[in-house]
């Protein structure tokens, strides 16, 4: 049932991706859904469902965009997986915990981005940076936390990470 509502997931996520997104943007950057769901689904449901989520969003979204299919699994897959080992190993949470995550990731993320599109000079690197990796980074964590916080107010995490019912 969980793989059905995860590729579910996904094929919204692509969707909302290619379509809706690009309304959303703000100076020509959109955020990164995939990174920040595979992000959330980690840290909700833990190591192994993060791993094979953010590889599958990886390829999936990297078949749609011009992202590099390795680079992109890689990314979204090694998120997915430390962001489980971190709901797993922080007692608490917060979503100012996420925002600081996803900053991180997203940075990397995008450096290896940069990194395998292999820009010509060091001038086009630091404009890649300022107009592309900061102002991702920072619509990524934004929409991540405001997300986190909406699970995290909205329902009982510690009954959710238990699977109790409510």
């Amino acid at each position: 049932m969980k793989i059905v509502a995860y590729a579910c997931a996904v094929a919204a996520l692509v969707a909302l991706h290619a379509t809706v997104l690009s309304y959303v943007s703000v100076w020509g950057v959109k955020p990164d859904i995939g990174l920040v769901a595979v992000c959330l689904i980690g840290l909700l449901s833990g190591e192994l469902e993060g791993l094979v989520v953010g590889l599958f969003v990886g390829w999936t979204m990297s078949l749609f965009s011009a992202a590099d299919l390795a680079a992109s699994m890689v990314a979204k897959g090694s998120v997915g997986f430390l962001a489980g080992l971190v709901g797993r190993q922080v007692a608490q949470v917060t979503p100012l915990v996420l925002v600081s995550g996803l900053v991180v990731a997203s940075t990397l993320s995008s450096l290896m981005t940069i990194w395998s599109l292999k820009p010509n000079d060091q001038q086009d690197i630091w404009l890649m940076i300022r107009t592309i990796l900061m102002p991702q980074a920072c619509f990524d964590a934004v929409v991540g936390g405001l997300c986190y916080w909406l699970i995290w107010s909205r329902l009982n995490l510690d009954r959710l990470a238990e699977g109790r019912e409510f």
